[in-house]
């Protein structure tokens, strides 16, 4: 047990901990093999060589015409620049970084929250476990950040008493609306805690104090003005209200739920499904363990835990509202630890820099690593094949492949890309049915109308349009296959 007080394996510890997170990033390269990353890259060159934000569905043809809020333009600007600076080593190093940030975020929050470092670092890991590689580094990676920003100033404004902190929450929600969309989960959190304190004060009025509740201490009338500041400073950005016109047609949107399976419900049959669940379990336990329950944390954990078992994408919400509730356990009375100096932090990320530099050509990573991974997940060589051969257009492609056709192939707007917020209940269906080919595929203007088809080459349309009279095909290998008007 000394050994572990003693500050160089504490350390060690967590270079091991963001190293191996980096690695394993690495490895895997799903910056590069994601599907949304080529339209997230194509839209930020957009908004730089135009110098605005765009308002209907660029780079589309079918959609060109339907209203479209670009809300993540901040990290489609940095994806472009980034990619403008290094090409695809750039968007690997980027995507790294970013992974590699969210561990720093999870384990800051929880070493915060606890000011332990043991307890941080183990149920850190366990976190990035049971939601960081559900996903390529995205937008939502940000939120992923934000929230532990949010999470970290609630816990320690309710721990110490003070409403301070939490005078820094607009300035965090003005860098969240311009990063990403789920920005409305951190201020909905916000909402949760200021409502659950103002109830508190008003039950407190009429004599209704539980001695098993954590009495709010807290005063009510700044909490309002900060929730105030935080919705309005949702306002501040190229987009003002427009995101909010996004929020509103997810919760409208059925179809995407139906067939993307990011969206659907745990199946639990990934480990980090379970995870995920011993981490719900577990907060709760920290909970309800203390002489006093916190109201705050167990609504908290409530909504999280309806949210996230629903939909597969939003195992972070639970994971890291979890981890909070865990890292507050026992209550926060006991003595302080030592903090981390910054030079302790200077050598710990100075030593996971090198380590992941020195895994680099074991992992493969590098721009020509990356360039096979894109090689063997995309139709890079059916797309060098028509710059031999061109084809006229218009151009057909399946779902997955429209982000990057629109980088690789940008003479030609796609037909659909990953962007379901545009394309909606209305075209989404039209084209998934007809990848799947469903009857209806006959019938589908859009591939009717298309001189150009581009599909995967295990997919079904791939298939029955190579006996299909009105198209011909000029080109097949194992990931692609292409055809054209006779």
């Amino acid at each position: 047990m000394n050994l572990l007080r003693r500050r160089w394996v504490q350390l060690s510890a967590l270079v091991a901990l963001f190293g191996g997170i980096g690695i394993y990033s690495m490895r895997v390269k799903y910056c590069a093999t994601d599907f949304d990353t080529w339209w997230h890259l194509k839209v930020g060159d957009w908004i730089v060589q135009n110098a605005a934000l765009p308002h209907t569905g660029i780079l589309s043809r079918t959609a060109a015409n339907r209203a479209w809020v670009a809300y993540s333009w901040g990290y489609e600007v940095l994806l472009s620049r980034v990619y403008a600076l290094l090409g695809l080593l750039g968007i690997g190093i980027f995507g790294t970084l970013v992974t590699v940030a969210v561990a720093c975020s999870t384990y800051w929050m929880l070493r915060r929250i606890s000011q332990r470092v043991w307890l941080p670092c183990v149920v850190a890991g366990l976190a990035c476990w049971a939601f960081l590689f559900n996903e390529a580094p995205r937008p939502v990676f940000f939120s992923y950040i934000l929230y532990c920003a949010v999470l970290a100033l609630l816990f320690e404004a309710q721990r110490t008493r003070r409403i301070r902190e939490l005078y820094w929450l607009p300035l965090v929600f003005v860098l969240w609306v311009n990063l990403h969309i789920q920005f409305i989960y951190g201020l909905f959190v916000v909402g949760l805690f200021v409502g659950v304190h103002l109830a508190q004060l008003a039950l407190s009025q009429v004599g209704f104090r539980p001695s098993y509740l954590l009495p709010s201490t807290l005063p009510g009338k700044e909490l309002v003005l900060i929730l105030s500041l935080c919705v309005l400073a949702t306002f501040v950005g190229p987009n003002l209200y427009r995101p909010y016109l996004v929020v509103l047609a997810y919760t409208k949107a059925k179809f995407a739920y139906k067939a993307i399976v990011e969206l659907q419900p745990l199946t639990f049959r990934l480990l980090s499904n379970y995870i995920e669940l011993v981490l719900a379990a577990a907060g709760f336990y920290a909970v309800g363990w203390k002489r006093k329950i916190d109201p705050f944390q167990l609504a908290l954990l409530v909504v999280a835990s309806v949210v996230s078992f629903r939909t597969m994408r939003d195992a972070w919400f639970i994971s890291l509202s979890a981890a909070a509730c865990i890292a507050d356990f026992p209550a926060s009375e006991t003595a302080a630890h030592r903090t981390d100096a910054w030079r302790e932090l200077a050598v710990v990320s100075a030593a996971v820099a090198l380590l992941l530099f020195l895994s680099a050509p074991f992992t493969d990573f590098s721009a020509r690593g990356l360039d096979r991974a894109i090689s063997a997940n995309y139709p890079v060589n059916a797309v060098n094949f028509l710059r031999r051969n061109p084809v006229a257009g218009p151009l057909y492609n399946n779902l997955n492949w429209g982000g990057f056709l629109m980088w690789y192939l940008p003479e030609l707007p796609v037909a659909v890309d990953g962007r379901n917020d545009l394309y909606g209940d209305e075209l989404d269906p039209v084209f998934y049915y007809s990848e799947s080919a469903y009857p209806s595929y006959k019938s589908d203007p859009y591939l009717n109308e298309s001189g150009l088809v581009i599909l995967e080459s295990k997919l079904p349309l791939a298939k029955v349009l190579t006996i299909d009279a009105r198209f011909r095909l000029v080109y097949r290998d194992e990931i692609a296959t292409v055809f054209a008007r006779p």
